[in-house]
């Protein structure tokens, strides 16, 4: 399993749906992710109305881990005719993301970019709170 920080508020927006997760260089490692919410905050995303509508209501915890996830694939964009998605980033490679669980609470965490190796208290914690999930 791996950890995958994630600036705020689009970490909170892949909890709520938002897929796929943008980043600069492919991701060749496909399997289980834990979502972690880094300190960062992108003030400017806040305005952006797709955004405001996804995390109305929602808390922006920071600095910890707030869900999990599996990395599927991970692809360059490849233009609105396949990548529909109103959360693809153009010149940005895709991330997608399938089973996105939210444990009750989140783990306060250390991350780092662009991914890291969680210890295994830390995944024991998150599988605690989400006794139904057996990645």
């Amino acid at each position: 399993m791996r950890g995958i920080t994630i600036r705020q508020p689009w970490a909170t927006c892949i909890l709520a749906g938002k897929n796929p997760e943008n980043r600069p260089a492919n991701w060749p490692w496909r399997g289980w992710l834990l979502l972690h919410a880094g300190l960062k905050l992108d003030r400017p995303a806040l305005r952006d109305p797709l955004v405001a509508t996804t995390i109305r209501g929602r808390e922006l915890h920071r600095g910890a881990v707030i869900g999990i996830a599996r990395l599927t694939d991970c692809h360059p964009d490849q233009g609105p005719e396949r990548c529909t998605s109103p959360w693809a980033q153009r010149d940005a490679h895709h991330l997608v993301l399938a089973d996105v669980h939210e444990p009750p609470l989140p783990l306060p965490a250390t991350g780092a970019l662009p991914a890291w190796k969680p210890t295994q208290d830390l995944v024991d914690q998150v599988l605690q709170q989400l006794p139904d999930l057996r990645p």
